[in-house]
């Protein structure tokens, strides 16, 4: 046993931090006290009401459904998975860079009023909160290969459609006979009956194509990204995961409880590891997908083959602003780290 220089109490001989004054002890190994990809040692099995901190010697009381926990004397990250509770192997945080709310609220007043259908929004709501804290997100790597067949429409689409246009014009022409019926048949398929000359050109370019008048032709492209990919590591803010962003990785360091202002509170987690690497799998799955509808309206085949890498847990600085619009809830979810919008529900 050895005792802390500062307050004098009973520390481990391992400890780094004191437990109860928070003192460094020692020279502080990266955030975790292991390299990445080192299997962890397991420091307490499931359903342990309390455990040490690996790191410093801190006791450590998890809450109900808890499965991601901070120190809050050393800031050493302890997850429960399938073997029990482990430390976290890769442990970061992001630095805040927009830490005033007058910065704050001009973003949002500009955000809520832009456009004329948001005109006034912002000063006819009324806002019920406005917190910074650090919120836990797995990081997972993830590489992604998507296979599109598609219809290429760009090479023919200026024939297509002055064919379209001439169909429309002779059809139309024709008293909008076109099948004799209220209903027309593709490939075994009732669709719409068109009406008129314009109706009939529409017609042409949506049900025409694949018919004989000129459709586009299949082509194959292989779409590959590489993510990393932000996964909520809080059941509550599952409505707020992110889709399609990307927190600035590179300015981010090892995490460091010390370099966080007392008033912004450290947010521990119930999603495990594992469950953040199946839920950032089927994320980037969906994420291809819309990336691959918006390129190509006409997808005969799409499959995505997906691997996934290394996870670390990062603390990211967030701004939650709530407000009450007539009874509608708006909220904006914003990075402190880079100023950009994450994600909103009710704008």
């Amino acid at each position: 046993m050895l005792n802390c220089p500062n307050c004098g109490v009973q520390l481990p001989d391992d400890a780094s931090f004191c437990y109860k004054c928070g003192t460094k002890i020692g020279v502080q190994e990266a955030a975790s006290g292991h390299e990445p990809g080192q299997r962890q040692q397991v420091i307490a099995p499931h359903g342990a009401t309390s455990l040490k901190c690996p790191n410093c010697g801190a006791p450590l009381t998890p809450k109900f459904g808890e499965m991601v926990i901070t120190c809050e004397y050393c800031g050493s990250g302890v997850t429960l998975g399938d073997q029990g509770w482990t430390g976290v192997q890769k442990q970061t945080m992001l630095p805040i860079k927009l830490g005033d709310t007058d910065k704050v609220n001009a973003i949002i007043t500009s955000m809520m009023d832009k456009g004329f259908l948001h005109r006034h929004l912002h000063e006819e709501s009324i806002q019920e909160e406005m917190s910074l804290s650090y919120v836990p997100y797995w990081i997972v790597g993830v590489s992604a290969r998507t296979t599109v067949v598609a219809t290429n429409l760009a090479a023919e689409v200026g024939q297509t459609a002055t064919t379209a246009a001439l169909m429309g014009v002779i059809l139309g022409g024709m008293g909008g006979g076109f099948g004799g019926g209220r209903r027309l048949f593709r490939g075994g398929i009732s669709v719409p009956r068109p009406t008129n000359g314009f109706l009939l050109s529409r017609w042409f370019m949506l049900y025409g194509m694949g018919m004989g008048y000129g459709g586009g032709t299949l082509k194959s492209e292989q779409m590959d990204e590489n993510y990393n990919f932000p996964v909520v590591a809080l059941k509550a803010l599952t409505e707020y995961q992110p889709r399609d962003y990307q927190f600035d990785l590179e300015s981010r360091t090892l995490f460091d409880i010390s370099k966080i202002p007392k008033n912004v509170k450290v947010l521990n987690g119930d999603i495990g590891e594992d469950v953040a690497k199946s839920q950032a799998k089927t994320l980037v799955d969906q994420l291809q997908s819309e990336k691959a509808h918006a390129k190509y309206h006409m997808i005969q085949k799409l499959t995505t083959d997906s691997d996934v890498g290394d996870v670390e847990l990062l603390h990211a600085p967030i701004w939650f602003a709530r407000y009450d619009h007539k009874g509608k809830k708006i909220v904006l979810v914003f990075d402190a780290n880079s100023g950009k919008l994450i994600n909103s529900l009710g704008l």
